[in-house]
């Protein structure tokens, strides 16, 4: 996730060095739905798992079952590190399900660049190639006389 967000302020830097006047906003994408449920799920069960090794053996009990399942135990031996790696891995996969893959560059509402479609991120002069042409297109289109550049 930090390597995207550092590519995109890269090309974002690039992109305004190269086109001066131009606005380069930055914006999430949202995940797919499937992401995002996970996303919510996710925290739902780190909190089961903390709750049956802190509560023992009571709350199997508690559930109908007269004696804990054989995982339990074994969950029980090492409790300290249990909760930790399920703290740990929790937070890792939430924090994953927020990354979209997606690299979008759009000029003037049209899109340039689609990582989502290319499956790959546009080098650095790809992509300010497309961003020229997208330009000078829109700046002809327009009956612009004058340069902006």
């Amino acid at each position: 996730m930090c390597f995207c967000r550092g590519h995109a302020m890269t090309t974002k830097r690039m992109l305004e060095e190269a086109f001066p006047g131009i606005t380069v906003t930055l914006a999430n994408h949202p995940p797919p739905l499937i992401k995002r449920l996970m996303g919510i799920v996710i925290p739902i069960l780190q909190g089961g798992v903390i709750v049956i090794i802190m509560g023992g053996e009571q709350i199997f009990q508690k559930l109908g079952y007269m004696k804990p399942p054989p995982w339990y135990y074994s969950l029980r031996a090492n409790r300290h590190g249990t909760i930790i790696t399920t703290w740990f891995l929790g937070n890792y996969i939430k924090s994953c399900l927020k990354n979209s893959g997606a690299f979008e560059v759009f000029s003037d509402g049209e899109l340039v660049f689609s990582k989502l479609m290319e499956q790959r991120f546009p080098g650095e002069f790809e992509l300010r190639e497309l961003v020229s042409r997208k330009l000078y297109n829109l700046r002809n289109s327009e009956g612009f006389s004058g340069g902006l550049w």
